[in-house]
């Protein structure tokens, strides 16, 4: 999962905290992490300000959903009858939902304008967040995503159980369209304007037009970010997930990279095989560690490989090795891994079961299972992903 520059380094807690106490405002800060031995009213409280913080979530999804949001940040300061005849809604439900907002700071209530009606108002900082698609702030589809995931409860709690799974294509819409539309700002401006570039040979390569598979793809904006930063590049993109791929062909539509950018429903390798396709640039950007059976997937990866080209694997920026207390990083990824990452990897049969927390020695076993000669981390600074050169 994607997310913006943000300060990730809250310092863990190594000892109990002493006379907290747990009131209506906590003062817990969930990006820290606390002992394991610390005291109950350090847990009591830290649950307390989880909550709080679900309760939020459940209230951005509505906002996101509804088009309240969007709404507030075009129309400018609204009511609550206004927001309702807007968006197609209820207005008492639109009226606790703008107050919510306010008691929890993201929206500001206005002087009365003698009416006796308030009116609400969105300030630029919370409107880049919930609205700007092409904001690396835009963190709403957070919200969506674990409503996504929430809604499979109790398939997760029977998977949990068994030792099955839950695919991506069962959490549906709304954990499929979330986890595109977090990467998407990325992807579209920062993948080839700051990210590649640090590697100045693949760079290069980019730059003289290279002929691109994009393994894992998704909904295709790793595609379509190589395909804009690049004139010269032709990308093919390959999926499993039949919706993805159609959302992918819309995208590269609306981007006007349909012509240099397609996308095949399938395995890369079978796909090209007859043809004798060779690339000179192979990417899987963040999926590896989704696919049940990932030494299979590097493999199908060298395969269409040309003798001189590049392999390319994005995935998380984890620690080299467990560590508890972990940072807030480590936290977010354990958290992804339970419910839709490990579920996924093991909704198929033979899945192995990486789960999101693929850390570098994992990945270069897989490496060296499916053929390659050694893996080398590439000097590329991202506070979330990681990149590796797979060689051939």
């Amino acid at each position: 999962m994607s997310a913006p520059s943000l300060d990730l380094s809250a310092p863990t807690h190594d000892t109990p905290v002493d006379d907290l106490a747990i009131d209506a405002a906590p003062h817990t800060d969930l990006l820290a992490t606390p002992a394991a031995h610390a005291g109950a009213d350090v847990f009591a409280e830290r649950v307390l300000a989880a909550t709080l913080g679900a309760l939020e979530l459940a209230a951005i999804h509505a906002g996101d959903r509804l088009g309240w949001y969007r709404t507030l940040a075009e129309q400018g300061p609204v009511g609550s009858a206004e927001l309702a005849r807007a968006t197609g809604t209820s207005e008492r439900y639109a009226r606790e939902w703008l107050e919510h907002q306010a008691a929890n700071g993201y929206v500001e209530v206005l002087p009365e304008d003698g009416t006796g009606a308030r009116r609400f108002l969105l300030h630029a900082g919370v409107a880049e967040v919930m609205t700007d698609r092409d904001s690396l702030a835009h963190l709403a589809p957070l919200a969506r995503l674990v409503a996504g995931t929430a809604r499979h409860v109790d398939a997760l709690h029977e998977a949990y159980r068994t030792g099955g799974g839950v695919s991506w294509q069962q959490l549906g819409a709304d954990a499929r369209e979330a986890q595109a539309a977090l990467n998407r700002p990325m992807f579209l401006h920062v993948l080839t304007q700051e990210l590649l570039p640090q590697v100045p040979a693949l760079d290069a390569r980019l730059r003289a037009g290279a002929l691109v598979a994009d393994v894992g793809c998704g909904e295709g904006w790793s595609s379509v970010g190589l395909a804009l930063g690049h004139p010269g590049v032709t990308v093919h993109g390959y999926d499993v997930d039949a919706a993805s791929v159609e959302a992918a062909r819309r995208h590269a539509s609306s981007a006007g990279v349909a012509e240099r950018v397609r996308f095949t429903l399938g395995d890369a390798a079978r796909t090209t095989r007859a043809a004798g396709t060779r690339y000179d640039v192979v990417t899987a950007f963040e999926c590896l560690h989704d696919m049940p059976d990932p030494v299979g997937v590097l493999r199908s990866m060298r395969e269409v490989t040309a003798e001189d080209g590049w392999v390319v694997v994005m995935d998380e920026r984890t620690e080299d090795a467990l560590e508890a207390p972990a940072g807030p990083v480590e936290r977010l990824l354990y958290g992804f891994s339970l419910v839709c990452c490990l579920p996924d990897g093991l909704a198929h049969e033979g899945g192995v079961g990486t789960g999101t927390v693929m850390r570098p020695p994992t990945l270069e076993r897989y490496a060296r299972e499916a053929g390659f000669s050694g893996v080398e981390v590439l000097p590329v600074e991202h506070d979330m992903f990681r990149f590796y050169r797979l060689h051939l």
